[in-house]
């Protein structure tokens, strides 16, 4: 690699931001893992499966309106980040518990605060959705 282009590799992917302090040669990456934890079905798995594990079925009562296929997705796509952890028991029926992992746990709070401002902001931001939609 020649020095001009090892400059621009170590260069900031952006001028200002918090994407200032990212190497242009780390954002590909880091675009992806904002897109799997920013998910809403990754977020809120996250934020179910703090009290403690679940089971498979367990978590598809209580991830409303997500389906088997988007959960066993999304299952996987969490366990080869190292975001849970997936157990399995051998018994007669089989048990399958899905844990968060201490890497989960320390992304948990920017989670629940992303969730909470969703919730506090519900009706304002769906009054400008209905006005910005009378617009069109």
């Amino acid at each position: 690699m020649c020095v001009m282009e090892h400059a621009r590799a170590s260069a900031a992917a952006a001028s200002r931001g918090a994407c200032a302090a990212v190497p242009a040669d780390q954002m590909a990456f880091v675009r992806q893992i904002l897109d799997r934890v920013g998910d809403k079905w990754s977020m809120l798995i996250i934020a179910i499966l703090e009290d403690g594990a679940l089971r498979y079925t367990d978590l598809q009562r209580d991830v409303s309106g997500i389906s088997q296929r988007m959960l066993s997705h999304t299952l996987r796509q969490l366990q080869q980040d190292g975001l849970i952890t997936r157990t399995a028991y051998a018994e007669v029926p089989p048990r399958v518990e899905y844990t968060l992992t201490p890497l989960s746990r320390s992304l948990l709070d920017i989670v629940k605060q992303l969730i909470g401002w969703a919730s506090d902001h519900h009706d304002e931001i769906r009054a400008h959705r209905d006005r910005a939609a009378a617009g069109s």
